[in-house]
């Protein structure tokens, strides 16, 4: 019985995590009406930067260290994978958006068959290929190949995947909080430079990394603080969640950020997703839950 409150104590923190992200994400769209996704991100970041260095110096960080081209490397890919979902959150529905990000846990076990040599069972090995079939179900490519969302969009699940695939080898070397601000500090330098480079670009595509710096007034400034308050209140639900339950148990719950996503983007204006799109996300969900309970 104390076992299975533990379980579902878990569970509601995820689910509550789960949903202020999605909450996270409605507020990023409104923002992304007045201003670049790249602003967004930068606005994203540099408040987790404030919070992650208020709590080194109450508390110093202590690590071995010694990997820093590897820590550089998770702040990078977590950086432009930002970029690409909040990009895609500006640009097409909120649950499709958050689907895409949520392909990650099934690249992230590719990556760490390839590069850390972890095995995979016959059951995440279905998995994977389940999740790939969902993809092709969401994008449904026609001939002349991927829109430029689908392709940011699994940029962003496979930016992610290798970013967290990363974290997984810097644990043994490095502070977490050395870890998140790797991932905060670049995703703050990281625009900076972009919008100083962005008078010297005029490449239409490239609208998702470069772009001017819009100063927020009135109301947008209340979106970008609600964004910063409610993606640090997921963040805090969610670590809580994966110390009160099992990984896996977490893991799954977690794709009800999905649902949470498409019913607040519903509100906001998104259409409800096609049939296909919705067995895509289904297979995807499965997939995801499948790896999950892998663990």
């Amino acid at each position: 019985m104390k076992r299975l409150q533990h379980i579902n104590k878990g569970v509601q923190y995820m689910l509550l995590a789960s949903f202020t992200f999605a909450i996270m994400g409605a507020f990023a769209k409104l923002a992304s009406q007045h201003m670049s996704s790249l602003e967004v991100v930068f606005f994203r970041n540099i408040a987790g930067v404030v919070l992650v260095g208020l709590a080194v110096l109450k508390k110093p960080m202590q690590h071995v260290g010694g990997k820093p081209l590897l820590l550089f490397f998770r702040g990078f890919m977590g950086f432009v994978a930002l970029l690409a979902f909040f990009y895609n959150i500006a640009h097409i529905s909120l649950g499709d958006a958050m689907t895409y990000s949520k392909t990650s846990p099934i690249f992230t076990a590719i990556f760490a068959w390839l590069f850390l040599q972890e095995k995979l069972s016959l059951r995440a090995w279905g998995a994977v290929f389940i999740g790939f079939v969902g993809i092709v179900f969401i994008t449904q490519p026609s001939g002349v190949g991927l829109s430029k969302y689908d392709m940011l969009g699994i940029f962003s699940g496979v930016g992610a995947a290798l970013a967290y695939t990363s974290v997984r080898e810097l644990k043994q070397y490095y502070d977490t909080r050395a870890i998140v601000l790797s991932f905060m500090g670049v995703g703050t330098i990281g625009p900076v430079v972009l919008f100083l480079l962005s008078p010297y670009v005029h490449e239409s595509e490239l609208d998702f990394m470069f772009a001017r710096f819009v100063m927020p007034e009135g109301i947008v400034w209340l979106y970008v603080i609600a964004m910063g308050v409610f993606a640090t209140i997921s963040q805090v639900l969610m670590t809580k969640a994966y110390g009160e339950t099992k990984a896996g148990i977490v893991g799954a719950v977690s794709y009800t950020n999905i649902l949470f996503s498409i019913c607040v983007g519903v509100m906001l204006g998104d259409a409800l997703p096609s049939a296909m799109t919705t067995f895509g996300i289904v297979l995807i969900v499965l997939a995801g839950v499948l790896v999950a309970r892998d663990k």
